[in-house]
């Protein structure tokens, strides 16, 4: 069984991990309830309430207790943390987590590629944006204390000029926002990964995860993402995807 936490991302990444599961022999349910958070998805894997959801690294491991996370091993850090008989399968590059972003014209006025180059634009730039209230979005003081920038808390989301934003929100594409890079992992890493229990899944299935992961990347969820947004069906929506990419008879 297949659980969501209701979000259009969480509900075609789901669709994806089904289409591919039915494809290879498994069968396979959604579960009735929608989870709030994907925090509540993961423990309801974790209790066996469901045999596999969406998960994301961070965010998993902020549910898990004692969750520390090993430097340059996310693999051995989710080991670590999941109890016997739960596994995180290896990670898509597409990333469901936050990022900062600027609009183009502010990154060619001050010469803006990474985070690191608000240093020299000065302390008259402001930070907000829709995922402002996100557990990992990064604060005007954990920038300065990384990169030595210094900004300022924006009065409303949409005045600000560096927009903390999801990695998939549409108005990246739609508004050609400069996703600035972080080398520092400020915001933590949320690539996400199907979070199965052990017996619901077997090998025949895990092979068939393991493609789609190996494709999906944050642009292609976006994009996969804002058609649900749309009114897309997740369904038909991850049918489409699967079958451009070659995996879906």
């Amino acid at each position: 069984m297949i659980g969501t936490d209701g979000s259009a991302e969480s509900r075609v990444v789901a669709a994806l991990y089904g289409e591919l599961l039915t494809q290879a022999g498994e069968e396979v349910r959604t579960a009735d309830t929608e989870y709030e958070t994907a925090v509540d998805t993961a423990q309801a894997v974790v209790d066996g309430e469901i045999g596999i959801a969406p998960a994301y690294e961070s965010t998993l491991l902020r549910a898990m207790p004692g969750g520390q996370t090993m430097p340059g091993s996310m693999e051995a850090t989710l080991s670590m943390a999941l109890p016997p008989g739960v596994v995180a399968l290896p990670p898509a590059a597409a990333q469901g987590g936050v990022v900062l972003a600027v609009t183009k014209a502010t990154a060619e006025r001050h010469k803006l590629r990474g985070v690191a180059d608000l240093r020299e634009a000065g302390p008259g730039l402001t930070l907000g944006g829709s995922a402002s209230g996100d557990p990992d979005a990064p604060s005007a003081a954990s920038l300065k204390k990384a990169y030595g920038v210094t900004l300022t808390s924006a009065r409303t989301s949409g005045a600000a000029d560096v927009l903390v934003l999801r990695s998939t929100d549409p108005a990246i594409a739609r508004d050609g926002l400069v996703v600035l890079t972080d080398p520092k992992s400020v915001v933590p890493p949320e690539h996400v990964f199907p979070l199965i229990s052990a017996p619901a899944v077997d090998l025949a299935g895990r092979t068939a995860l393991a493609r789609v992961n190996t494709l999906l990347t944050t642009v292609q969820l976006a994009a996969l993402t804002s058609s649900v947004d749309a009114g897309e069906t997740p369904g038909k929506a991850a049918r489409a995807w699967l079958r451009t990419q070659g995996l879906l008879r």
